[in-house]
């Protein structure tokens, strides 16, 4: 038998080494990974996934502590934004789009899953408000962790590169080309799911903790999985993103180059609603708050606030104007938001924001976004890069806004 102390020291290594595993699963930080020059994949993912597992035992023990998620939030963004000032200025959107990638598909459900089952378990009034929360901490270390890569490489003189639409005429064409990728897909998602059936193993041999239907259930579940990730990979890197590079440069050959911004803005309202961590995301929420705020109250709020930050990400494209000049002030407004919401709204708002910012960001926005930039002749990593980021953001925002709403209401 362990003392108390030694059991939560456990807890917090086993929460480490489970987001560390989840992160490095995650695909789109396969994607981010081959899209920021100069930093290896490898350490880059390593890196992130470290800063996943350090910032996810923080969001724990907060919670184990109370300690407000506000106070924590606000010292945290202010050391990353003074800390940017001290970093490549190339490197700075990127680190603060890698905060967004590594909060999809496989990492949301787990971390917003596990903030539940701790805050009940925790069982005091608060527990509710304290259940959400996890997400947005846990999307502040690859951000610390990108800006620290920052003072060692330097992206200058590498050039980023996109695969090009395949040449196709027909149909068979079109199946050619995609069956071509299909193994390299097959294997990555093998790759990555790998890790996470190997700490199951090992916990249910060692604790039998499981019944048989249980088991069978999660095998079913992974191979749903397994099957679901090598489909969105598969998709999105030979057909998605290569499309949606294209219709950028294509927007930006139009005589009227400032139509791109009401246009993104027309894209980003409508793609909330293909992001599959949003949905459980807005179901917690309506569960949570009893059907107060309901789900499509949510869609609506999420649509507004990524409309919003692709219509920035675009003027920022076409004017040059500094990410921190649209991040600072973003950020400064969301946090004295958060002195004036309902906690809860504190929790869900910062994670809406990491859920926004998924793989249809990731494979889509920031391919439009780069096919944008190179059609206008801006600098890529400068300019392109930032719309995972500012997608982040803007949710912050427009659900603290609807939390005031919701206070008023009650």
């Amino acid at each position: 038998k362990v003392s108390k102390k030694q059991r939560i020291n456990v807890i917090l290594a086993i929460i480490f080494i489970m987001g560390v595993i989840i992160t490095i699963s995650e695909p789109d930080l396969q994607v981010m990974a081959q899209q920021i020059p100069s930093v290896p994949n490898s350490v880059l993912i390593i890196v992130v996934a470290s800063g996943v597992g350090i910032f996810l035992v923080l969001a724990v023990l907060r919670i184990f502590l109370q300690i407000s998620l506000s106070t924590m939030l606000m010292i945290l963004y202010v050391g990353i934004i003074i800390f940017s000032f001290f970093v490549p200025k190339d490197f700075i959107a990127v680190a603060f789009d890698s905060g967004g990638v590594t909060t999809g598909p496989m990492t949301v459900p787990f971390i917003m899953a596990m903030g539940i089952g701790l805050a009940s378990a925790r069982g005091d009034k608060n527990a509710v408000d304290d259940s959400f929360g996890l997400v947005s901490l846990s999307g502040i270390g690859p951000v610390l962790a990108v800006l620290v890569l920052g003072c060692f490489y330097r992206p200058t003189g590498a050039e980023y590169s996109i695969a090009s639409v395949a040449e196709v005429v027909t149909t068979q064409d079109v199946a050619r080309v995609f069956f071509r990728g299909l193994p390299a897909y097959l294997k990555e998602v093998a790759i990555s799911l790998l890790p996470i059936a190997a700490v199951f193993i090992v916990f249910q041999m060692s604790s039998r903790y499981f019944k048989w239907r249980h088991v069978k259930r999660i095998i079913v579940g992974f191979l749903y999985t397994y099957i679901g990730l090598v489909l969105f990979l598969w998709g999105a890197n030979i057909g998605f993103t290569p499309t949606g590079a294209l219709l950028g440069s294509e927007l930006a050959s139009l005589d009227t180059e400032w139509m791109l911004v009401p246009i993104g803005m027309l894209i980003g309202y409508f793609i909330v609603k293909a992001e599959p961590a949003i949905q459980v995301l807005n179901r917690q929420v309506a569960s949570v708050t009893n059907g107060t705020i309901s789900i499509n109250a949510m869609d609506r709020c999420l649509s507004i606030g990524v409309s919003v930050s692709v219509g920035l990400a675009l003027l920022r494209v076409l004017t040059g104007v500094p990410i921190q000049w649209i991040i600072i002030p973003g950020y400064i407004a969301a946090l004295i938001l958060s002195k004036m919401v309902p906690k809860m709204f504190v929790g869900i708002a910062f994670d809406s924001g990491g859920v926004a910012s998924g793989p249809m960001t990731t494979t889509f926005l920031l391919p439009l976004s780069i096919g944008v930039c190179e059609a206008v002749g801006g600098n890529i990593l400068t300019d392109a890069f930032g719309v995972v980021a500012l997608v982040a953001l803007t949710p912050l925002i427009a659900v603290q806004i609807m939390g005031v709403i919701y206070w008023i209401k009650m």
